[in-house]
């Protein structure tokens, strides 16, 4: 019985050494093209930490509306620095706490590893659907439909109907990968998850035919006294997250 006892006050020790006392739950909205790395950040996190994150995923704008209307999250990882900057304007995030985690590559990409073979594609005949993200939506959508645009194809593809709009990049992705369509502009880092990586056929748009995906994060006024969600922000300014970042193709400040 007193052998019991005291392996259960070690258990409770070793428990309290490892975790600390003020550890909190944190609530993270992430913009879809960020969710596979940020998968690996947070593990890395919580091991370094023991603060909890739980992960919704979606669009930034969609995110951007629900933050607005009282959604209950601590921390926003967006697509783009606009959102992040009209939620400080407006008094939903805390003043000098945002800044660019990421800078997002645009990619074209078929699991078809013989359709994709640069530009010239989208003037092919080789495809009767191609799918982008709702540009009304997502930054990703938007730097497509520049892309398309400098390139005079654009106009071209809508009166053809060619053209299919997922309402986050996460199902732009999914349109592709179950055939919907043969292929489709997403994020860089969805086609470096393992998952996925080396799969396929693919052209890096250049970043000189859209604006640049600058990804802003900022600490939300229902955050501000969660120490968890402060660690969160710090701990991605840190060599281990800066390093998955990067890993899955994106290009830091």
């Amino acid at each position: 019985m007193i052998l019991r006892l005291l392996i259960s006050c070690v258990f409770v020790l070793v428990t309290l050494a490892v975790t600390p006392v003020f550890a909190e739950p944190v609530l993270v909205a992430v913009a879809a093209n960020f969710v596979p790395p940020f998968r690996e950040v947070s593990i890395e996190f919580e091991k370094s930490t023991g603060h909890h994150v739980q992960v919704t995923a979606g669009s930034s704008g969609n995110f951007y509306s629900q933050i607005k209307n009282g959604a209950p999250f601590d921390v926003f990882f967006s697509a783009d620095s606009e959102r992040p900057r009209k939620l400080e304007e407006e008094g939903f995030g805390i003043k000098n706490s945002r800044f660019t985690y990421a800078i997002g590559r645009l990619v074209l990409w078929s699991p078809n590893a013989d359709l994709v073979k640069g530009e010239e594609t989208l003037y092919s005949k080789n495809y009767t659907r191609l799918a982008i993200t709702n540009p009304k939506n997502a930054p990703y959508g938007l730097a497509a439909m520049q892309a398309m645009q400098k390139l005079k194809i654009w106009d071209k593809l809508q009166p053809q109907h060619i053209i299919i709009m997922g309402e986050n990049i996460g199902q732009t992705m999914g349109f592709v990968e179950s055939g919907k369509a043969e292929l489709g502009f997403v994020a860089l880092s969805q086609i470096m998850d393992p998952k996925i990586q080396g799969k396929g056929s693919r052209w890096d748009v250049p970043n000189n035919l859209h604006e640049p995906i600058k990804q802003d994060v900022i600490l939300l006024t229902k955050g501000k006294d969660n120490a968890g969600a402060k660690a969160l922000l710090e701990f991605m300014g840190g060599p281990q997250a800066r390093a998955i970042i990067e890993r899955y193709g994106y290009e830091l400040k």
